[in-house]
């Protein structure tokens, strides 16, 4: 089979919608141009065209010489408007999947619509409905809050959840027509959600003393009070939300474009796990990619087993400066238009790369798609609470910021930015020691958008030693911290939208404010309980654990991952909650 025939059955696989369209068109191009083919590339053909192949009896392999394709005008596509032949040395326009003439483009209707032939595979977009056991989690968990105020907790509570839905209601409000970031400028003051966390304490306490409870017992109950209060405010917005973005992913289409990728991997003393990671890359499935290797300077044997691979990567090599000099290195040798990022003790999914570009249709002012990160060394109690943490950080809480387009990390693990973006923004900085936290905050602020992709899957190493958890939990609060004050006016600058106004303050709530009251809420409850108002302080915790559960239950569900890591969905809650990023850890190699 030669190549005009190859050629021509692709055009027929395009308009039949076989296979991947940029693949074909990518190929098309290779043969147009007499460019060699590659062996993936042949496999490929060969599966694609199984169907021509088997029906010709003269030659069923696929031979492919490196010389010019000539292909006769007959068999070129057509104008779709006024149906004449488009030649090869002509201007043309493609505009969803249809070929025009420039001049024929402009006189385009908007009501205008390609008439059907009989030869055209139209796919019917049939809508799913949501998954009956996710809408049932979500019901039991406002049954559960709604019933236990009423029946257990009485007046206080109903004022706590009152407080949470009012919360709701503003957020809910504020994205009522697009939910993305609108940066508008306004007047500087802090968020109404600011004005919540640290004014609902007052009003608690005011509302005790009102009920006439002694200042001794109102003081514990001012702050498990306080607890409850935005635990019912954020299980009543992330809860329905994540259920939402999880509906609302399952209907995304292909992409119309593959755009070329630049997957950059800085690595530094990485040799037991590089090569698979490298393994991973080369046999992701995705058209147009690079892979470019940075070696910071290692002192093992990382660059001698990245040389290896030298004929299917671009492999780089410089002196130890950090990942972020790393990175900023990467980005001067990239050529794609999409950078992705990838951690080298990181093994990514087979079509990671592909569903990453998804996140960047949803709306043209998307700059940056987080990849949803998971655990793959599950061999300890330690690592496989970190597992289950990274699934409920990422398909509950950032699947609710995926909604308002203000997801506040795209991870060094498995994360892509445009790449004009990132240097418009000044790349990565080596002011703090979570460069990807700062470079999100920065891609924010300017006015763009993030989403998260659950589909784009990547299997990290978590630390597996207690000595290395709390090294690694200090080091990411210490850096949060540092981009916290970086970033301070975010907290009171309304231009900064969603940002300003949502993920912002949760952030600032979850690594300032929960760490103390958590601390301090402890101790009361335990006065609590010794002042003999135990039963009271019971019902909250019982209340507090089984929404978690059921909050665990759903992110387990939405990320169809195995149901029994629910057995350790109580530690989870009551022993090792913390806030989940993603960084790396000593390598074990598994």
């Amino acid at each position: 089979m030669n190549r005009d025939e190859i050629y021509r059955l692709l055009e027929k696989c395009i308009n039949e919608e076989r296979g991947d369209y940029g693949r074909n068109r990518y190929l098309q191009n290779r043969l147009k141009k007499g460019s060699e083919i590659l062996e993936s590339d042949k496999k490929y053909l060969k599966k694609l065209l199984k169907k021509e192949l088997d029906a010709s009896s003269s030659n069923k392999k696929i031979k492919i010489t490196k010389k010019e394709i000539s292909v006769p005008n007959n068999k070129l596509a057509k104008c779709q408007i006024c149906n004449l032949i488009l030649n090869l040395d002509e201007k043309t326009i493609l505009y969803k999947k249809n070929w025009y003439h420039p001049k024929c483009f402009k006189e385009i209707p908007k009501d205008y619509t390609k008439p059907k032939s009989d030869n055209t595979v139209t796919k019917k977009t049939i809508p799913k409905r949501p998954d009956a056991v996710q809408v049932a989690i979500v019901a039991s968990i406002f049954v559960i809050m709604v019933s236990s105020v009423y029946f257990l907790l009485g007046f206080l509570s109903m004022v706590a959840m009152g407080l949470g839905g009012v919360m709701l209601v503003y957020h809910l409000f504020n994205a009522h027509t697009k939910l993305f970031a609108k940066n508008k400028p306004g007047k500087k003051g802090p968020s109404a959600m600011v004005v919540f966390l640290l004014g609902a304490p007052f009003l608690m306490g005011g509302i005790i003393l009102y009920e006439g409870y002694t200042i001794w017992e109102a003081s514990y109950r001012i702050l498990l009070l306080w607890a409850l209060t935005i635990t019912f405010w954020s299980t009543m917005l992330f809860v329905p939300m994540a259920a939402y973005s999880k509906y609302k992913e399952e209907l995304q289409p292909e992409p119309t474009y593959y755009p070329t990728v630049s997957v950059l991997i800085p690595a530094y003393n990485e040799e037991k796990v590089i090569a698979k990671s490298i393994e991973a890359l080369i046999e992701t499935n995705y058209p147009k990619k690079e892979i470019i290797l940075i070696d910071d300077g290692s002192k093992d044997n990382t660059l001698e087993i990245a040389n290896r691979y030298k004929d299917k990567i671009t492999v780089i090599h410089k002196e130890n400066g950090g990942k972020s000099s790393a990175l900023n290195y990467g980005l001067v040798y990239a050529k794609g238009e999409v950078v992705a990022i990838v951690d080298a003790d990181t093994i990514i999914g087979k079509n990671a790369l592909k569903e990453i570009i998804k996140g960047f249709e949803v709306n043209e002012n998307v700059a940056a798609v987080a990849g949803n990160i998971k655990v793959r060394n599950r061999v300890n109690l330690i690592t496989i609470c970190q597992a289950l943490e990274y699934i409920t950080g990422i398909q509950v809480v950032r699947r609710a910021f995926d909604i308002f387009g203000t997801i506040t990390i795209v991870p060094g693990a498995l994360g892509a930015f445009k790449k004009s973006v990132l240097k418009q923004l000044g790349s990565y900085q080596k002011d703090t020691i979570v460069e990807d936290f700062d470079a999100t905050v920065k891609l924010l602020k300017s006015g763009l958008i993030t989403q998260g992709s659950t589909k784009s899957t990547a299997y990290t190493e978590a630390p597996n030693t207690l000595r290395d958890f709390v090294n690694q939990r200090k080091r990411w609060y210490r850096g949060n911290i540092q981009v916290l004050k970086r970033h301070k006016d975010a907290l009171s600058n309304p231009r900064f939208g969603f940002l300003q106004r949502l993920a912002f303050p949760y952030l600032f709530l979850g690594m300032v404010i929960t760490p103390i009251v958590g601390f301090v809420a402890t101790i009361n409850a335990i006065i609590g309980i010794i002042s003999g108002d135990g039963i009271y302080v019971m019902q909250i915790f019982a209340v507090f654990i089984v929404v978690h559960y059921l909050m665990t239950a759903l992110a387990i569900r939405i990320d169809d991952e195995e149901p029994k890591l629910l057995w350790y969905a109580g530690f989870l809650v009551v022993v090792f909650k913390q806030k989940a990023v993603w960084t790396s850890a000593r390598r074990i190699g598994t």
